[in-house]
């Protein structure tokens, strides 16, 4: 496993401990006061953790260098992990709209004390800081999964904000705000699900990575090179793979276009941040005059 898996697995059991912590704190507590929007919000933060389980599955696949079956090697099984954290995201949030709706017929009161808002404070503040702390760190490795999962545990400041609302409602004598506020939760978390689902499938779905114009600038520009054409990229972040057909002149030695080659692959992996590998078709370009 490489520097960069390394750091990322490190990350990811850091914020599990964290994100047990918080979701046991605020389920026990929601349990003793039958407060079902509190309940919610722990569970929703039990799913963070569940979620960085899979990350570290995903990441000690992805980890792995490439093999005879996997040429590319086996970095899509971190996109595919952060899919899977969406999905589990998005069961939470029909569970809770499930226990919600629930709630409406059967009259219970929930118990709000002083303690309740420091649950949430507290709670809240820790959400904060590993979101924080995940999606720089995300940034900076460039990890899909790291990125999903901060998503992920940055729903829960909005949850717990809903949360809190909820409690002062509930204070004032409003207590079938409780389960309505609980569906509103849902519905965060389900959005949150959707929006890792659709860039996670821009990946596994080969999606261009960088802008063909931009590439055909920078190759045109190396001497020799009179033209190129069928450029597509794919690949993630930091991890992308380019190919592209170059025009040379028809009669120039085939050692001479392979150092072009050669200029082109360097000039577009100095131009371009996470180029892994470049493909290139040398081809001779028509001297037939344009009609």
């Amino acid at each position: 496993m490489d520097a960069r898996y390394k750091k990322v697995r490190k990350i990811l059991i850091q914020v599990l401990f964290l994100n047990l912590a918080v979701s046991f704190a605020k389920i026990i507590y929601g349990s003793l006061t039958n407060t079902l929007s509190m309940q919610s919000d722990g569970y929703h933060s039990l799913f963070d953790g569940v979620s960085n389980i899979v990350g570290l599955i995903g990441i000690q696949a992805a980890s792995k260098p490439p093999d005879a079956e996997h040429p590319y090697g086996h970095r899509k099984f971190e996109t595919m992990a952060s899919v899977f954290i969406a999905v589990l995201l998005m069961f939470a949030g029909f569970n809770i709209v499930n226990s919600a709706l629930h709630r409406f017929g059967t009259g219970i009161m929930p118990e709000v004390t002083t303690f309740s808002f420091l649950v949430m404070v507290g709670t809240m503040t820790i959400n904060y800081m590993v979101t924080t702390y995940e999606h720089n760190n995300g940034v900076k490795l460039q990890s899909e999964v790291l990125i999903a999962d901060s998503m992920h545990t940055r729903s829960d400041i909005y949850v717990s904000l809903s949360v809190i609302l909820g409690l002062i409602a509930i204070k004032a004598g409003l207590p079938v705000l409780d389960p309505i506020i609980a569906i509103i939760i849902s519905g965060i978390i389900i959005y949150t699900g959707i929006r890792i689902i659709m860039k996670s499938s821009s990946v596994l779905c080969d999606t261009s990575q960088l802008n063909a114009e931009e590439i055909h600038s920078v190759v045109c520009a190396v001497d020799g090179v009179i033209d190129c054409h069928n450029i597509r990229t794919r690949g993630t972040a930091g991890h992308i793979y380019i190919d592209l057909h170059v025009e040379v002149h028809p009669t120039m030695p085939t050692l001479k276009s392979h150092d072009i080659a050669d200029t082109v692959e360097y000039e577009l992996k100095q131009h371009f941040e996470g180029v892994q590998d470049v493909i290139i078709h040398i081809e001779p370009t028509s001297l037939e005059p344009a009609s």
